[in-house]
């Protein structure tokens, strides 16, 4: 059974456009579960859906006049005579053949869609030339909204954030909050969130990052010695919404601050990691400022490390906003910091529960910061004004 993402309408209608549509994001997430319904959507019959980990279909891209891939494609009844509809998973198996699929795009009326994992290789596996020929999307872990869907439930409704703070309803908190809790604990991964057992839920997310960590880092990655990049990612849970102390990590891991630098820039590619800038009017003194640090999935941070109940949240909500905004944080010269800024419009401050004091603090920080709205986010529901409910995020 197929259950609706978010980002499901934003594919269908790019059906009947020219470009070729990239789905990546990292494994697991549920690409290839999304690329098939997508397949299944199109009603011309002039369609095939390949997998790239298949050798066999790899072989049909593999030729030197690009022109002979129709002769191979016609065993699966695909023509060159009307708009043909090729979707290829697992696109990065097949890197020696983006020359082809270029030349079949600019002189063939055919739809490619396309899915890869990781984002590092993507954007290495496709030449300059096809810049102007592909749209990319990412995929990620479910939102708190798509966590609800999957579990049968329905969803708050969508509605912007001066609405959610005041038309906030406790009766409908309290009937969501055990839910959000769970999702704290063990995250987005769609087979986790599907999984009733506890005990399967902690054996998949060991197989999330197992898969991660044998496939994108050992078989992908040049790094000489994986056993360093393990124990960085190790180190990280505990880190969770902060900034990283890249010196500090070095030391730690006796190695050097550039391959701190490499791995970190690796894990984020890959989207195992998430580095978010500080808020700056200045876009160049924003990209220099130190980031603060978010891992893919609040599950697997679990399963890695010991996190705090305020690291879990914080992670939380930063996956349920990273699909919608452009996100950076405020940390103020008089001391004054705020969690998230949203599109350099909204700040948004996250806390188990409210206090006035901490209303009068996000003010004050979001004022020095040049943002005119604010808002407390909070895991415990609170009546006082410009507060919302995590399960409303």
């Amino acid at each position: 059974m197929f259950i609706k993402r978010q980002i499901l309408p934003q594919l269908l209608k790019e059906l009947e456009t020219k470009e070729i549509i990239i789905i990546t994001g990292m494994r697991q997430v549920g690409k290839t579960t999304l690329l098939k319904h997508l397949f299944e959507t199109v009603s011309s019959s002039n369609k095939v859906c390949l997998d790239a980990e298949n050798p066999l279909h790899r072989r049909i891209f593999e030729e030197e006049n690009y022109d002979n891939i129709w002769h191979n494609l016609t065993r699966f009844n695909i023509k060159n005579t009307e708009k043909a509809y090729i979707f290829i998973d697992e696109v990065q198996k097949m890197s020696s053949s983006i020359n082809a699929i270029k030349y079949l795009f600019d002189h063939y009326n055919i739809k490619f869609f396309l899915t890869g994992s990781s984002s590092f290789y993507l954007k290495n596996l496709f030449p300059e030339s096809m810049a102007g020929r592909k749209i990319v999307f990412e995929l990620f872990p479910l939102t708190f909204s798509e966590f609800l869907t999957f579990k049968g439930k329905n969803p708050p409704p969508i509605k912007e954030f001066s609405e959610k703070a005041t038309a906030k309803n406790e009766i409908s908190y309290n009937l969501l909050r055990k839910d959000y809790d769970e999702y704290m604990s063990s995250g987005g991964f769609p087979k986790v969130v599907l999984e009733r057992s506890f005990q399967r839920k902690k054996l998949l997310l060991e197989e999330v990052f197992t898969s991660y960590f044998e496939i994108d880092i050992k078989s992908l990655a040049d790094f000489k010695d994986s056993s360093k990049i393990r124990n960085l990612i190790l180190l990280l849970p505990n880190r969770i919404s902060s900034k990283l102390d890249i010196a500090k990590i070095s030391s730690e891991l006796s190695i050097s601050r550039d391959t701190v630098y490499s791995y970190l820039e690796f894990l984020e590619k890959t989207y195992f990691i998430n580095l978010i800038p500080k808020h700056s009017a200045s876009a160049d003194r924003s990209a220099a400022g130190s980031k603060k640090f978010f891992l893919c999935d609040c599950g697997l941070a679990q399963m890695l490390g010991q996190i705090s109940v305020g690291q879990a949240l914080e992670n939380s909500v930063f996956q349920n906003l990273r699909p919608h905004y452009s996100l950076t944080y405020y940390s103020g010269k008089s001391g004054g910091e705020i969690d998230f800024i949203l599109n350099n419009q909204t700040a948004l401050e996250v806390k188990v529960s409210a206090s006035p004091q901490d209303i009068r603090n996000l003010e004050r920080s979001a004022q020095a910061a040049g943002i005119k709205t604010s808002y407390l986010a909070t895991l415990n529901f609170s009546h006082m004004e410009n507060t919302i409910p995590v399960t409303d995020i």
